[in-house]
């Protein structure tokens, strides 16, 4: 199950979401060459990557930072990406661009830190935007719970798309997290439970100060819990596959 698209289109154009996705993308370009030589990528993730270790030795303090702009294969940044694009936009809409740039940053320094608490002397490098963009889905969690969102459900060959509201589909990821951590506490099998879950709380949490200002729940009054701006509306086209009728 994973989102492939909103229907709710921002006010106006996310420049900063359009950044940060193109500076992921020609970043991971850059070191792209080293993906088929596993001791080179290693010795640049030793450099950039956010090592446990390494920061509690307090020799990693920049790869907090660094380390949320690396990705280690081409489906960790398109599906990270994807992400970014569908729940970026909104909350950069409601926070405005530079303030929405500094959530963002915020949120990725302080995921790495909660992956970091949680296995402070292990050397596996953390890298990915996953942990940033936890926090812009708990922002958006928090500002718009019955916004729809289009999932991808896959089981076996069953395929569909199906709208849901954003608190069930986030509040099924944030609860994923959270189990994978607690079920997989070692390197989390690859995946850094504990940056997911660390990112989104740090984003529940940046968020409530902008949701008071806007009147708490009188603006979900207002806005139904929905961003503030016509529901984009898709058609979905009949299949043009021939039925077969039984002689």
């Amino acid at each position: 199950m994973f989102p492939i698209r909103d229907h709710n289109p921002s006010g106006r154009t996310p420049y900063v979401t359009y950044a940060l996705i193109a500076a992921n993308v020609l970043i991971f370009i850059s070191y792209w060459p080293l993906m088929g030589d596993p001791a080179a990528l290693m010795a640049f993730y030793i450099d950039w990557a956010m090592i446990p270790a390494k920061v509690t030795h307090a020799d990693g303090y920049p790869s907090l930072l660094s380390s949320m702009f690396l990705h280690g294969s081409l489906m960790h940044l398109a599906g990270n990406m994807l992400f970014l694009f569908i729940f970026g936009d909104n909350i950069e809409d409601e926070m405005g661009h530079l303030p929405y740039l500094g959530f963002y940053l915020a949120c990725g320094v302080g995921s790495a830190l909660a992956q970091w608490v949680s296995e402070p002397y292990s050397l596996v490098p953390t890298v990915g935007a996953s942990g940033a963009i936890a926090g812009v889905m708990g922002g958006y969690l928090l500002l718009f719970p019955k916004a729809k969102v289009d999932i991808l459900i896959i089981f076996i060959i069953f395929f569909r798309i199906l709208p849901i509201p954003a608190w069930i589909m986030l509040g099924l990821w944030f609860g994923f997290q959270v189990f994978g951590g607690l079920a997989i506490p070692t390197s989390g099998g690859g995946v850094a439970y504990w940056a997911h879950a660390g990112g989104f709380m740090i984003g529940v949490l940046l968020t409530v100060p902008l949701l008071l200002r806007r009147g708490g729940t009188r603006f979900w009054n207002r806005t139904d819990g929905k961003p503030p701006h016509p529901q984009a509306r898709y058609a979905y086209a009949p299949t043009r596959i021939p039925k077969v009728r039984r002689k």
